[in-house]
């Protein structure tokens, strides 16, 4: 009987398959992911309860909700969340998630404009979506050339509205 304590050295793995530690790997990562959804459809559901019962609603009918162009979401695993979520109060209720424009301001000349994915190339694009702080170094103001701007609208999940019957 070995002790539990005790290294064994006799095991000699055959052969490492890097392909399956990469597999690992992406499925955790990939797990991580899908935890940030699931928290964020936590927090709508939550939020739509305390209005409902707030509002005095015993049925929600319909939830509304946007979700900012820059926010990093998956949104087939949030409405996935959403529908597993969800309560009984909550049994009949459609929800409807919108994308929210990103607009951004110049700090030097108080310009706004909106954000045009389609201005930047595909890379750019993906490293703003994951990172949006990092947009300074790849976008700058088209009135006076700056990269000193602040990201008005366009990030986070916020709900614009719920309907439902008191």
């Amino acid at each position: 009987m070995l002790n539990p304590f005790t290294i064994n050295n006799s095991y000699q793995p055959s052969s490492f398959n890097l392909t399956g530690v990469c597999n690992i790997l992406l499925n955790c990562y990939s797990f991580r992911l899908s935890m940030h959804e699931w928290a964020l459809a936590e927090a709508v559901i939550t939020a739509a309860q305390q209005i409902a019962e707030k509002e005095k609603m015993r049925e929600i009918k319909e939830v509304n909700i946007k979700i900012g162009e820059l926010q990093q979401i998956e949104r087939d695993i949030f409405r996935f969340a959403l529908s597993q979520l969800k309560p009984a109060s909550f049994k009949n209720v459609e929800f409807h998630v919108s994308t929210a424009k990103t607009t951004l301001k110049c700090r030097v000349c108080e310009h706004a404009w909106l954000f045009r994915k389609n201005k930047i190339d595909e890379d750019t694009a993906e490293a703003i979506h994951f990172v949006p702080e990092v947009a300074h170094a790849y976008i700058k103001c088209p009135k006076c050339g700056s990269p000193d701007f602040e990201i008005s609208e366009g990030r986070g999940v916020w709900l614009e509205n719920i309907k439902g019957v008191r």
